[in-house]
């Protein structure tokens, strides 16, 4: 398979979960999707991790106008206000439409369960076909053990009471996949 293809896979298995699917060209524009989503929903904070340097201030920038908290540690003080969970995947599953997270980040991992909505940026270049094709990149990340990763398809659903399907008991309640055409793809 190639990358058009992988991708279009991907959105299908996204899709037939509910995954908000939407392209972007930079970052930038991932940092206005994520404050313009949480305003327009009624939250006041978003929580976000894997941003550094110029990205760091554009997103502190997008939060300031759209008059959204950003917090970007210590989660577990702001936990119960946590409307928004903006992250970098390391990688996606074309094949299960699945999103990969190294999450030995305490903060990290509060964020993508405590969070209503999880919203997380997959670099095209970090889609893998299958979870076999992603076998190399994670014994690369097994060479020094984090000590989590989360392997996510959709949002949060269980059908545990009853066997009635219920959306965000154990996690986000959304989940929006904002595909980055970047330079290596």
């Amino acid at each position: 398979m190639g990358p058009q293809t992988d991708l279009n896979l991907f959105k299908e298995k996204a899709a037939a979960v509910q995954v908000v699917i939407s392209e972007i060209t930079d970052v930038t524009a991932a940092f206005d999707y994520a404050a313009d989503l949480t305003t327009k929903q009624g939250g006041k904070s978003m929580a976000a991790f894997g941003w550094d340097g110029q990205d760091r201030a554009d997103l502190e920038k997008a939060c300031s106008q759209a008059g959204v908290n950003l917090v970007m540690d210590n989660l577990r003080e702001h936990a119960a206000n946590l409307h928004t969970a903006l992250t970098l995947a390391d990688w996606g599953i074309a094949a299960t439409g699945t999103l990969v997270l190294d999450s030995g980040s305490e903060d990290l991992r509060l964020a993508t369960m405590l969070a209503e909505i999880h919203i997380a940026v997959l670099p095209l270049s970090r889609l893998r076909p299958d979870s076999e094709a992603l076998e190399a990149d994670l014994v690369r990340l097994m060479a020094s053990p984090p000590s989590y990763v989360a392997f996510i398809t959709g949002a949060s659903r269980t059908a545990d009471i009853e066997r009635v399907l219920t959306i965000g008991v154990h996690g986000p309640q959304e989940l929006h996949v904002l595909i980055l055409k970047d330079q290596e793809s």
